[in-house]
């Protein structure tokens, strides 16, 4: 039997590839756990792309906390910050945290995130976060830079050919107000 994994992911173009690689070896179970992403009807929109393609797959979904309050609260202070920049550190921080109290929780074997795939995210931040909770919570983190190798490009061909709803912008508020103010 494969081991399980609980893969964090925020929307179904950044999960498909990540996906289809991580079936090869694990047991995947889907983790949507995202109080960042602003507005809620694009809180929705994603959730459900997720989900609809995870159900044609038979891949399990959990929904974590839409805790929008604890979001704006560990970000306050720095709603200006360009993307990549502290607010994302801090976001990326919040939201692994809370991944891996939940593999831990409900026994997986180990854990991973879709959001190394953007070339709009910095992954050493991502990977440095998730080594450290991994290191702190005695469970296996799967650390990937899922963009290398193509796996950008692959991405947002196989989630093209599925049709799925692409967003403009990460998901937090200030990040949807930057892209739009350019």
């Amino acid at each position: 039997m494969k081991p399980k994994l609980l893969l964090h992911t925020c929307c179904g173009p950044c999960a498909i590839y990540v996906i289809e690689e991580l079936l090869k070896q694990y047991q995947v179970t889907v983790y949507f756990y995202n109080p960042n992403i602003h507005p809620r009807k694009e809180y929705l929109a994603r959730k459900a792309e997720v989900k609809n393609y995870l159900e044609k797959i038979e891949v399990d979904f959990i929904e974590g906390d839409y805790n929008t309050k604890d979001w704006f609260d560990q970000v306050r202070g720095l709603e200006h910050e360009p993307e990549r920049g502290r607010r994302c550190d801090v976001c990326f921080q919040l939201r692994l945290s809370g991944v891996v109290k939940r593999a831990k929780q409900d026994g997986y074997d180990a854990w991973a995130t879709t959001l190394s795939i953007s070339p709009h995210k910095n992954y050493q931040k991502i990977s440095q976060i998730g080594q450290d909770l991994s290191q702190k919570n005695q469970i296996s983190f799967v650390d990937r830079d899922w963009k290398k190798q193509d796996g950008y490009k692959i991405a947002c061909n196989l989630s093209s050919q599925q049709g799925f709803y692409r967003q403009d912008y990460c998901g937090c508020i200030y990040s949807k107000r930057d892209r739009h103010e350019n």
